[in-house]
């Protein structure tokens, strides 16, 4: 199994910090969960509270997962070269939108943002660890322990997912079937690794911090 690296303690609220105090004269961009974000060429995209999912459309017209951008993570177009990227809120979200001018001018957000830029730099380095993975259940609860990991709250049971992601965009981002995607989610729920709480948000129930610790 791939597991994912935990964030590191103190640095998202020292950034959210710098974002509230730096930026509190600025009205911060609040989207409806569901809402396309418009990217711009000059400017970048931070995320203070929500949840964004970065996608691009392949050559036979799929939508493919790139990865998420969460609380203190950046996106926007000067930080990709991919063709046909959109990216959408799967929350409601609040958004700060920096020009590249901007982060010249400020050290201490140009770190900021860094630091951000690290932490999803990680997120794909790990996605990309398990395509490499060759069964399909492997996959599939590698990506739910980055999701947790990462993103998830505490509770009673686990870690919750605080996004909801459709099988379809599961299998897009696995490289498998929608089908195959529902079969392992049911086959995890059977063996209790994953539950579904009351608002239908996803838990898993082994964290990954403590599966480290055990290998």
């Amino acid at each position: 199994m791939v597991f994912t690296p935990s964030l590191q303690p103190g640095r998202s609220d020292s950034f959210r910090d710098l974002l509230e105090t730096s930026y509190e004269k600025r009205s911060l961009v609040h989207l409806a969960a569901g809402s396309q974000v418009p990217l711009l060429k000059r400017s970048v995209w931070l995320v203070v509270r929500g949840m964004v999912k970065l996608t691009a459309i392949s050559i036979h017209g799929d939508e493919l997962l790139l990865g998420l951008a969460g609380p203190n993570e950046p996106f926007g177009d000067p930080l990709t070269n991919v063709e046909a990227y959109a990216a959408n809120t799967l929350v409601d979200s609040d958004l700060l939108c920096v020009s590249c001018e901007e982060i010249q001018r400020s050290p201490n957000l140009a770190m900021g943002l860094l630091q951000g830029m690290a932490s999803r730099y990680r997120q794909s380095e790990a996605l990309l660890a398990l395509l490499g993975l060759r069964r399909i259940e492997d996959r599939v609860r590698g990506f739910l322990e980055l999701l947790a990991n990462d993103y998830g709250q505490p509770c009673e049971q686990g870690l919750r997912l605080q996004v909801k992601l459709t099988h379809q965009e599961l299998a897009s981002t696995l490289s498998t079937t929608r089908v195959t995607v529902t079969r392992i989610l049911g086959a995890l729920r059977d063996e209790g690794w994953l539950h579904i709480d009351s608002q239908r948000r996803l838990v898993v129930s082994h964290l990954p911090q403590q599966r480290n610790q055990h290998r």
